[in-house]
């Protein structure tokens, strides 16, 4: 018998070592070698597709049950979902909701605990860029983190108007403050909801009340009839999945980096930066679909109905693609793009700086929170400094045309109209791939200028640099270029500067007196 139990044994071990060694072919890490991507990247699509087998879950056997039970999935699964991507890093998160909860019992609802908030949350998060930051884009656990940050600030500011006066607050403040006095578990189930953990959407502590307590459904005592509005954001979402997918061996940042991109025409140079700056906003594209998917899905997207009684499941939309596709005007990107988290800083921020009475100061100021909100990198800054100036620019040219009587006749003739909106788009989409090369290269050193010595060591080789700030990661084994924004004359900065300082002596030639008094009455 003992023989036969060692043969077993043995048969057991033999099988197990088979299993291990099959399981280690299939490991992540080699399928995402064979897909042309990193783990983390195939973590994080594996997690956000997660999140259709969650929902289906959750609308099935969760969607009118008890409220505890409904906080304790959405923190079971977030909190999988997190340490699948993060492993034990995953205590950051957790860290920051649990003192959230406090500063909101011990504090209570005073402005002390929102300034609080924002100085804790916020802190934490640029603490996590500086000490995890490359020269590259990581994924790592400060990109939920940032989504998280966001989430706790705008709770804390709910919580103190949910203590003040109604009638004091606003329509859009009283449709968001917190009259109840929300429990760890709530927070948590709010935090770590899956389907929006990782990369957004915002919402409210409000809407997820909403979802726990079975109100958002359009079907009044049973499950939210949202399949096909979810499977379509789905779809579109894997649309723009193939398509980057397929394009993104082909057209990257680090060929920007290259002595092949300056040595090419200066037309080259400014067509590859237009369809590289379009196609990279692809990535983020993909995921929002993706995830707004599942949030309709959960009922999360429920949104009322329209005046012919249709439902509507855009509350947490982060897209509006054809706005997106279409638009020839950088608002209209602006409007398109992010979308809940443009809400946010507008809801959270700009609004708040009402207080200042300068419009343009107050955006300014929005956008540097925003530009720190994303990383302490340069390439924010320039990013969105850029953003700043082509928004103003942007409306003092259509004031102009709207206002000048020769230039508003010329913009409506018929026959010309195919060739302004080519003209345009190609304006918009070569600027936007302009602020985007800071945005996505991070470090001056790369958008601006790399040092003669680094060039020295890495032109022409492999490499992997581990000091923060330097060309980290392996570029192809082109010689690297000194100045990216340089190949093309600065050409961002130079013509919208030069308009800004144009434009305003332009209307003063060619609207008439009478068009300025009106506009002064």
């Amino acid at each position: 018998m003992a023989s036969s139990a060692e043969g077993d044994e043995g048969t057991v071990v033999a099988l197990a070592g088979v299993l291990q060694s099959g399981f280690q072919e299939l490991s992540l890490n080699k399928l995402a070698t064979s897909l042309g991507a990193s783990e983390q990247a195939l973590r994080l699509i594996i997690s956000i597709f997660l999140g259709y087998p969650f929902a289906l879950f959750y609308r099935h056997y969760l969607f009118y049950k008890e409220s505890y039970l409904i906080h304790l999935y959405h923190t079971f699964t977030g909190l999988s979902i997190a340490y699948f991507n993060f492993g034990n890093q995953l205590y950051h998160s957790l860290l920051c909701i649990v003192l959230q909860f406090l500063i909101l019992r011990l504090m209570g609802r005073t402005i002390t605990a929102v300034l609080t908030t924002f100085c804790f949350q916020m802190a934490y998060l640029l603490a996590g860029y500086y000490y995890t930051a490359t020269g590259n884009y990581d994924i790592k656990w400060t990109m939920p983190h940032c989504v998280l940050t966001l989430k706790l600030i705008g709770l804390a500011v709910d919580y103190f108007d949910g203590g003040k006066d109604q009638n004091s607050l606003s329509s859009e403040q009283q449709k968001y403050a917190i009259r109840g006095v929300p429990s760890l578990l709530e927070v948590a189930g709010f935090s770590y909801f899956y389907g929006a953990f990782l990369v957004g959407p915002q919402f409210s502590m409000n809407h997820y009340m909403k979802l726990v307590q079975g109100e958002l459904t359009d079907i009044p005592g049973k499950i939210p009839n949202s399949t096909i509005p979810a499977l379509k954001r789905l779809s579109l979402g894997l649309f723009y999945l193939v398509g980057y997918t397929l394009l993104s061996p082909h057209i990257t940042e680090d060929y920007l980096l290259t002595e092949d991109y300056d040595n090419h025409p200066f037309w080259f140079r400014c067509m590859y930066m237009l369809i590289w700056g379009k196609f990279v906003l692809y990535k983020y594209v993909t995921c929002w679909l993706v995830t707004e998917g599942v949030c309709i899905l959960t009922g999360l997207g429920f949104n009322g109905f329209e005046e012919k009684g249709k439902a509507k499941w855009d509350a947490c939309a982060n897209m509006k693609v054809w706005l997106f596709e279409t638009n020839p005007r950088f608002t209209g990107t602006i409007a398109s793009f992010n979308i809940n988290t443009n809400a946010w800083v507008a809801r959270y921020f700009f609004k708040r700086l009402k207080f200042l009475g300068n419009k343009e100061l107050s955006q300014g100021l929005s956008l540097l929170f925003l530009a720190l909100w994303h990383g302490l990198h340069s390439g924010y800054l320039v990013c969105f400094q850029m953003e700043f100036l082509i928004v103003i620019v942007e409306r003092q040219a259509a004031r102009l045309i709207q206002q000048s009587p020769t230039l508003s006749n010329l913009a409506a003739i018929t026959a010309l109209q195919p060739f302004y909106y080519l003209v345009q788009q190609t304006i918009h989409w070569l600027f936007m791939g302009y602020s985007m090369t800071a945005f996505c290269l991070f470090t001056w050193d790369k958008w601006l200028k790399a040092s003669e010595g680094l060039l020295m060591r890495l032109g022409g080789t492999h490499c992997n640099l581990g000091q923060r700030g330097m060309l980290h990661a392996c570029l192809p084994q082109w010689p690297l270029s000194p100045q990216v924004y340089k190949s093309i004359y600065f050409l961002g900065h130079v013509f919208f500067l030069s308009l800004l300082f144009i434009l305003p002596y332009v209307h003063k030639a060619m609207v008439p007196r009478k068009e300025k008094l009106k506009k002064m009455e």
